[in-house]
């Protein structure tokens, strides 16, 4: 008795024939097209349970065909398979209901699992009626998330999975892995693109201001209340409100906060009025909450609140293999943003960026890579710009010599003087408001040494 029937859509005639032999070896009924177009004319003849899609094909895409099977039966399970993956077109596919999309290669076993939990899903899909609501969304250059490992491409799985619903999401890494840049691509490529995105950093205020940041207040509600304010909760509306390093608001708030998503309402401080509570939370910690919560420091009805579904960022050095692409996309965002042509790359200095263990993470490679391009005189990244801690012996870091604070004021006093203290500027390059900047620069005590 066969398992059930796959069509296979791919115009290399090799791959789609091991495929066909192999699925076929272990109880599967195939069929094959050899193109986009006939395989769409097949859907209603042979009526299969999943379609194994190629991507990249003439006349008639993959993308193209699992939008013809999903119109014609939402049921049918779509695996997309692709030697040329990335962001975008991952994250569309998922928002387009593919089940998976895989690295094109000859990883038959990898294969035959995801056929076998596909057709499990598709038996389980047959008995439940479900409602997605899909949308889609272009991302600039400079908020693109930069990674091939196995572990980037499944956040970019869940990021197309989530992203057409309002669950609450949970991210977790380290500090400088991407935590904010992914809630943004979750809003800007989803149902809330449209939304607005609104950030707040949890550690930047006392608790007395962050609950007037978050809720709002009322003139007179206390000393220098001096008008009513809208809080970050109503200016997010049917949007998005992003709470980073979420670990570290009292325990005070956190019952506030906690009341706010069970009631979906709140007041402002000082007000009686009740004020509807409409938008997505996107809660970030560079620490462990599960850990925080064993030790009695963060509620856990509150972390179960926020971790309706959870992403994990892996650190950079544990993701190596990405830093030449990510080397490369922060050197066109450095590039166009410096006005500079910074773009020849010796082989030397990759294998050096490649081996560093980066405790910063992501956010130090492109510091560091902006140190390198202010300071370069011509077309290449030259080795001798690449500031780094620790270079004769970059594997066995002494991670308490470099600190984030001492990355981020060495990048805005350098970004500083490559604009020559224009501080509307360097707030422009360095993406922060100019009143953040005026405070960066007190806090490190940073001066213009050209007076």
């Amino acid at each position: 008795m066969k398992l059930g029937k796959i069509l296979i859509v791919d115009d290399d005639e090799s791959f789609g024939e091991t495929l066909d032999l192999y699925l076929s070896d272990l109880n599967f009924k195939t069929v094959r097209a050899n193109n986009g177009i006939d395989g769409c004319k097949m859907l209603e003849s042979e009526r299969p349970d999943i379609v194994i899609t190629d991507l990249k094909m003439p006349g008639c895409d993959g993308l193209e065909v699992l939008k013809k099977v999903k119109d014609y039966d939402d049921n049918i399970q779509v695996i997309l398979i692709t030697a040329f993956d990335d962001m975008e077109t991952t994250i569309k596919a998922m928002q387009m209901g593919a089940y998976d999309y895989i690295e094109k290669s000859l990883d038959l076993e990898r294969i035959n699992s995801i056929v076998k939990r596909a057709f499990d899903s598709k038996r389980l899909s047959e008995r439940l009626v479900t409602s997605i609501s899909e949308d889609s969304g272009d991302f600039q250059l400079e908020n693109r998330l930069v990674g091939r490992t196995s572990a980037m491409k499944e956040i970019f799985k869940n990021i197309g999975k989530i992203s057409s619903t309002r669950v609450n999401v949970l991210i977790h890494g380290e500090s400088g892995t991407g935590k904010e840049l992914i809630s943004k691509i979750i809003h800007y490529t989803g149902v809330t693109k449209n939304q607005p995105f609104v950030a707040v950093n949890c550690t930047a205020l006392s608790e007395s201001l962050l609950e007037s940041e978050l809720f709002g207040h009322v003139k007179g509600s206390f000393t220098g209340a001096i008008k009513d304010k809208k809080g970050k909760f109503e200016l997010a509306a049917d949007g998005t409100i992003f709470l980073d390093e979420i670990s570290e608001i009292s325990p005070n708030l956190q019952v506030k906060l906690l009341r706010i998503l069970q009631e979906k309402e709140f007041e402002k401080v000082g007000g009686e009025i009740t004020i509807p509570m409409r938008a997505r939370i996107i809660a970030a910690s560079n620490r462990d909450l599960q850990t925080l919560v064993d030790e009695g420091k963060f509620r856990e009805d509150l972390f179960y609140r926020l971790k309706v579904f959870t992403i994990e960022i892996p650190p950079l050095r544990e993701r190596k293999e990405d830093v030449p692409a990510l080397v490369v996309h922060f050197l066109k965002k450095i590039n166009k943003e410096l006005h500079k042509n910074v773009w020849k790359i010796p082989y030397e200095v990759m294998e050096t960026l490649q081996n560093y263990e980066w405790v910063g993470n992501v956010r130090e490679l492109e510091n560091t890579l902006l140190q390198a391009v202010v300071l370069s005189k011509g077309d290449v990244l030259e080795r001798d710009y690449i500031l780094l801690k620790n270079k004769t012996n970059t594997n066995k870091i002494n991670k308490a010599t470099l600190s984030l604070a001492e990355v981020e004021k060495e990048h805005i006093r350098l970004v500083l003087d490559f604009v020559k203290w224009d501080k509307l500027e360097a707030s422009k390059i360095l993406g922060i408001a100019k009143t953040t900047l005026y405070n960066k620069i007190e806090a490190y005590n940073l001066t213009n040494s050209e007076g």
